[in-house]
């Protein structure tokens, strides 16, 4: 399943040299689109609210499905023994129905650059295709702004008969330099109707 995750590529682009935060600061101050970027980034703005005792770059908070009229499905992959428990707890989608996916996440220690959601879909163990989504580049979070939140592209549930049923994912986080920040197994079921 492994490399069923991989991440594909952008044609053309190369990840360049990683920078500490105070490098970005004093990276050409002359040049107005670089500190537009810098500005975008939210460099310099705030205090840290890293953990210093958390080595983590990334810490994916949770990931929600939100649906227009109806209360948002939250999977909250902070709690002790969430990502462990994800499988075994399905929720219920109803067929055809407009969704998007949202993620909150901090950034601790330094930018992080080009984060990425990854998923593959299987249902009754036959892979039905791989998702990615571009997150983005991030500085550390602060107190000005605690958190990210990042919502992804509307989709639309599949629906029909043959659509309904039971369906396992294998999702992660992972950002240009390939380190992978969060890695789970979860599922959920398609009805007719929400439950």
């Amino acid at each position: 399943m492994a490399d069923d995750l991989k991440v594909e590529g952008t044609p053309g682009f190369k990840v360049g040299e990683k920078k500490t935060i105070d490098e970005y600061q004093k990276l050409d101050q002359e040049d107005e689109a670089l500190n537009r970027w810098k500005a975008s980034l939210g460099l310099g703005q705030g205090q840290t609210v890293a953990d210093p005792n958390d080595p983590r770059l990334c810490v994916i908070k949770s990931l929600a499905l939100e649906v227009a009229g109806r209360p948002d499905i939250t999977i909250d992959l902070s709690a002790p023994g969430a990502v462990e428990s994800l499988r075994s707890k399905p929720f219920t989608i109803k067929e055809g129905c407009t969704y998007e996916m949202k993620a909150s996440f901090v950034v601790q220690h330094q930018v992080l650059s080009g984060l990425k959601y990854v998923q593959q879909l299987k249902r009754k163990g036959i892979p039905l295709g791989k998702d990615q989504e571009m997150i983005g580049s991030y500085s550390p979070n602060t107190t000005d702004r605690p958190t990210y939140t990042k919502k992804f592209a509307p989709e639309e549930a599949p629906k029909g008969m043959m659509a309904r049923g039971h369906y396992e994912a294998v999702s992660k986080f992972i950002d240009d330099d390939n380190t992978e920040h969060l890695k789970f197994e979860w599922s959920f079921d398609i009805a007719k109707d929400w439950k």
